[in-house]
């Protein structure tokens, strides 16, 4: 049986299967991977003249097409933020040179020179799409360690990130991270957050800001930025308008009312629903301890209290049992409203709520007149107010219709207060 001869020094191959890289050389070589990207960004950022923002676009851009800013997107923008890579733990590695261009190295903090900076991000990201989660990312990573940095470190990372969302590049949920108990608790996020929210107000007004802040679900935790022994509605007025910020102040008090409202409205209408069968005087009590209790204005609390009744009516429904359900939560609640229409500048903003009311289904417009004069009868409101609404206070909305259905109980208004008028006298003559 014959044998093919083989050598000795002849080692058997597998053709066709790649050896992979043993793993602890893999480590090694990954472990020096970002350092070499660092030192070549920074190459790249030192051919460029000093604090020429355009050409350090430029660069970056030109640099994209030979560096991997795929696989180092991170490294990336924690050269460009901070200066250099982070460690685990936050601190910045030492071994190499820090970059020429970062926003922690900004010559100094005024909004013009920040808005500047990040104009190279915007242009960079913009550029390279892919580069957008990253970012995100190393923005986010880089604020969890804001009680690492230095104050002016912060101020300029706050106002950057304060044009980073503004602008779209991050959204306002990266803010989240400043929730983390210690950061709260040493006051870190507060100072932060104040110096993001004044640069966001210096570009779109306060309902702009509002509106990112519902957004991202932080608009209702605003307090929680406080640290524990500082949560309450006085310490936060007080702070924002320090800082100059009424407006942010006035945002939240508006927001924190709208929360008591809804939550007012809630409880009445389950005290309303006619399942459950509560009284007139329950409901007027349950009205009184919620106005002192959240300090509800008198105004809101009678157009609260009409909102609540109304919403038991289906407008959805044939004409005929809309008009039957609107009139029977009147005869059913008046007593109620009675109670908390007080003055005539309450009777007159009922009234003008009533009237938007009627405006906003054509199936109600013609009832305005029968509801006004249930209103009249159960001293919800007087003669007096709706003279005042009738000449002077009337809503556009729908006016033409709404004075000419009134026109004759206007009449009939106009007469018993003249009579009024003449009985007066005639008691002062005698």
């Amino acid at each position: 049986m014959s044998s093919t001869p083989t050598t000795n020094n002849a080692k058997p191959t597998l053709h066709g299967v790649k050896i992979k890289q043993r793993k602890g050389a893999q480590k090694a070589q990954a472990k020096y991977e970002p350092e070499i990207f660092r030192d070549n960004i920074i190459k790249t950022l030192q051919s460029g003249q000093p604090g020429d923002l355009d050409a350090i676009s430029q660069n970056l851009d030109s640099a994209g097409n030979i560096l991997e800013y795929r696989k180092y997107g991170e490294s990336l923008f924690e050269i460009l933020i901070t200066g250099g890579i982070l460690e685990p733990g936050g601190n910045i590695d030492d071994d190499g040179e820090r970059s020429p261009f970062s926003i922690f190295s900004a010559p100094n903090e005024d909004i013009e020179t920040i808005k500047k900076h990040v104009g190279v991000f915007s242009k960079l990201i913009r550029k390279y799409r892919y580069l957008q989660k990253a970012f995100e990312e190393t923005l986010k990573n880089t604020m969890e360690y804001v009680n690492k940095w230095s104050k002016n470190e912060n101020t300029r990372l706050a106002m950057a990130t304060g044009f980073f969302v503004v602008q779209q590049l991050a959204p306002m949920t990266t803010l989240n991270i400043l929730f983390k108990d210690h950061l709260v608790k040493e006051g870190h996020s507060l100072d932060f957050v104040t110096t993001v929210f004044k640069t966001y107000l210096t570009e779109q007004p306060i309902e702009h800001l509002g509106k990112a802040l519902a957004i991202a679900g932080i608009d209702v935790k605003l307090i929680e930025f406080f640290p524990p022994t500082r949560r309450n509605k006085e310490f936060f007025a007080r702070y924002f308008e320090s800082a100059d910020m009424k407006p942010l102040v006035d945002y939240h008090q508006r927001l924190q009312l709208s929360g008591v409202k809804n939550k007012f409205k809630q409880g009445l209408r389950e005290l309303m629903d006619p399942e459950e069968n509560h009284t007139v005087q329950e409901i007027t009590a349950y009205v009184k301890q919620q106005t002192k209790e959240y300090n509800l204005p008198d105004v809101e609390v009678a157009q609260l209290i009409w909102d609540t009744m109304m919403s038991f009516v289906d407008l959805t429904t044939r004409p005929d049992q809309v008009e039957f359900q609107a009139l029977k939560q009147l005869n059913l609640y008046s007593p109620v409203l009675a109670t908390f229409t007080t003055s005539a500048k309450i009777e007159i903003s009922l009234l003008q709520r009533i009237q938007i009311f009627c405006y906003e289904d054509a199936k109600l417009t013609k009832h305005f007149r029968q509801m006004v004069q249930i209103l009249y009868k159960t001293d919800v409101l007087s003669g007096t107010a709706i003279l005042y609404w009738n000449d002077k206070a009337v809503k556009p909305q729908g006016k033409s219709t709404f004075l000419k259905q009134l026109e004759q109980f206007v009449k009939f208004l106009r007469e018993q207060e003249d009579e009024s008028s003449e009985e007066e006298e005639d008691e002062e003559e005698e």
